[in-house]
């Protein structure tokens, strides 16, 4: 099975799943996307994939979001733009593959795309 996840090698869940899938013998490509920044245009291709609206890929507790976003009426497009400029903001990890993309919280969500 080829997977794409979406990691952050500092975060301990970004880390478990990519632990699990390795453990499964996956064919993974792994985007470190505060390294290697996501568009506007990747960011609406995830969205779409996960079927979700973007403030439910915002990591609501980081002080980005809440010193800079909070509390304000933004649109879907603001707040995309608002995680392209600050990875930090995405929701982590991401996985990726033909059956599907999820978000890997908890880790039993990575099992439904492998």
């Amino acid at each position: 099975m080829e997977v794409t996840i979406y990691h952050n090698p500092r975060c301990r869940k970004s880390r478990e799943a990519l632990s699990f899938l390795e453990k499964k013998s996956c064919k993974i490509t792994v985007v470190e996307y505060l390294k290697d920044l996501l568009s506007i245009e990747e960011l609406r291709a995830l969205l779409n994939d996960l079927n979700i609206r973007p403030i439910e890929l915002v990591r609501k507790n980081e002080s980005i979001w809440k010193e800079q976003f909070k509390g304000r009426d933004l649109s879907d497009t603001a707040i995309i733009e608002a995680m392209a400029q600050n990875p930090k903001l995405i929701e982590r990890p991401i996985i990726k593959s033909k059956k599907g993309v999820v978000v890997g919280r908890p880790l039993e969500m990575v099992q439904e795309v492998i």
